[in-house]
């Protein structure tokens, strides 16, 4: 389900100081959520579906005793099985445990392994 680390062709990180303006709105005669971030180089804006799976990531996270991963990929949903007002395309849990995620993650960004003391 998805992309994978190794195929993904370019990567680009974002630190907070490349960060120019947040601006979340709902456009008018719509009913969700579009949230623009604007860098020095680009203006890149994401809809509701995508900035709730990001949240649901961070709170996943943030807020469990032992997780330190999550990925979600995307999957459509028949239009009978999703909840009203909810995206045919979803990002749904792909099932990858958290070693797996951190593993591959931290060779594609190049993150050495710590070492325990």
């Amino acid at each position: 389900m998805g992309v994978e680390a190794e195929n993904v062709k370019e990567i680009k990180v974002y630190r907070n100081s490349d960060i120019v303006k947040v601006v979340a709105f709902i456009p008018p005669c719509h009913r969700h959520l579009r949230l623009v971030l604007i860098t020095k180089e680009q203006v890149i804006v994401l809809h509701e579906a995508t900035v709730a799976a990001i949240v649901r990531a961070y709170i996943d996270i943030t807020t469990h005793p032992t997780r330190r991963a999550v990925e979600y990929g995307q999957v459509k949903l028949e239009r009978n099985l999703k909840k009203p007002g909810y995206a045919d395309h979803q990002l749904i849990e792909t099932g990858k445990t958290d070693i797996e995620i951190i593993n591959e993650w931290s060779k594609t960004l190049g993150f050495e392994e710590c070492s325990s003391k």
